[in-house]
């Protein structure tokens, strides 16, 4: 069992790492704080093979993380086999050139960039993480970060006789799904069904859902008839219609949706946003899963207050992407799930915490380990540990006893801080 594991982890820490192994004579107490402590590593922007996504999943384990969370797909590149649909590898998981240098630089990488995972070698990664006791949360994005699948199956966009290219230009992206097409509606559910056949002992389903311009929609005469005769009042609504739609369809098939909080909609989280593009009459299915990574305190009551379990990856202290100026490691220990201000009545609705380690600026391995070790330690921390029993001097004590060391064995390049 899942305890008897974690139990397992613990002792491994207290055993002195010596030629005898000893530990002290203790009786321990211990449950985690939170039920969701997950880890996210995003491959869309730059492919991790098997061999890292398995170490990742072995730390993880050790620091009694649960749930990965595998940002399969995004606009700069779509990583996972979809038997129905071979063009979403053998086109849109290939670019032909990589944004270098920051948001702002106009300098190219024209290096091809290529990759995906096979459906075996997913099973493979699966089985490896199931034997870990940690459950993979896949992530197929959509209606928005879609140009990888757009490239793939040009009809999928709001303009189907437009060929584009997987972009190599990070960032958020014109290209969205054409919901109000019954064929992409086709395309997305068949995907899913693969997803969710693939993924079986995964309980949630993430969609993504953030960061949709809606440009596209707005000029497109065939969504904005449709937006009409379905008596919607903007984009926003239409975003939820639509998630709605794929949330019926995954619960048919016995899973939760996830997606990140956008996904409510009725706030201006982007400057790209207008306040009519966020008028909504229409209500998101109550057992999503609301990932939360942007907004104030206000929207996270306002939230919970409406009943949808949350899972709180507030950006400003959980994206592993940001550097250790941004975000210290005692930051991150510091980091409650559970806001100081949120009212009491709402603390149960905080199903947990996620990190997220965002690719677009992260090619090698070497200088992803560093931005997630030791930081990651320190997630695993909140998500487990008491508040009373939280301590950031022991908490270093034990990174120097014990990871850095376990680390240092691992080949792991971790930030020396």
């Amino acid at each position: 069992t899942a305890g008897i594991f974690y139990g397992l982890q613990t002792l491994r820490q207290l055993i002195n790492n010596k030629e005898k192994l000893t530990s002290p004579c203790v009786h321990i107490e211990d449950r985690p704080r939170f039920q969701w402590r997950s880890f996210m590593l995003d491959v869309a922007r730059h492919f991790k093979n098997t061999s890292t996504i398995k170490q990742l999943l072995k730390e993880m384990s050790q620091l009694k993380m649960n749930r990965f969370h595998w940002h399969l797909t995004d606009d700069q590149g779509w990583r996972i086999e979809i038997k129905k649909y071979p063009k979403l590898t053998e086109i849109g998981s290939i670019r032909s050139c990589t944004q270098s240098g920051g948001w702002k630089s106009m300098k190219y990488d024209y290096t091809i960039h290529e990759g995906y995972y096979t459906q075996e070698e997913i099973k493979e990664i699966i089985q490896y993480a199931n034997e870990r006791h940690i459950q993979i949360v896949p992530e197929i994005e959509m209606p928005g970060h879609a140009s990888a699948a757009i490239a793939s199956y040009p009809s999928l966009g709001c303009n189907p006789q437009q060929q584009i290219n997987v972009p190599g230009k990070f960032g958020v992206h014109y290209s969205v799904f054409n919901v109000a097409n019954p064929q992409t509606m086709e395309f997305l559910e068949n995907v899913l069904e693969e997803v969710i056949d693939l993924f079986s002992t995964s309980d949630v389903i993430h969609i993504g859902g953030d960061e949709v311009q809606y440009d596209q929609w707005k000029s497109s005469t065939e969504i904005t008839t449709f937006i009409n005769e379905h008596n919607l009042q903007s984009p926003a609504d239409l975003q939820i219609w639509f998630t709605n739609k794929i949330s019926n369809f995954i619960n048919g098939k016995h899973r939760r949706m996830m997606g990140w909080n956008e996904i409510i909609g009725g706030s201006k989280l982007h400057h790209y946003t207008t306040e009519s593009d966020i008028l909504t009459k229409e209500k998101l299915a109550q057992n999503t899963v609301v990932h939360f990574w942007k907004g104030s305190l206000d929207l996270l009551n306002k939230t919970i207050s409406q009943g949808y379990d949350v899972v709180n990856s507030n950006n400003k202290y959980t994206y592993l992407d940001y550097n250790y100026n941004r975000i210290s490691l005692e930051k991150a220990y510091n980091f409650d799930p559970i806001p100081e201000k949120l009212l009491e009545e709402y603390h149960s609705k905080i199903l947990g915490l996620g990190c997220q380690m965002w690719g677009e600026w992260i090619s090698t391995v070497d200088k992803m380990n560093q931005q997630i070790f030791p930081r990651v330690a320190a997630y695993a921390e909140v998500g487990w540990t008491s508040l009373k029993n939280k301590n950031y001097q022991n908490f270093q004590q034990k990174l120097a006893s014990y990871f850095y060391k376990q680390w240092s064995k691992q080949g792991i390049n971790y930030y020396k801080l």
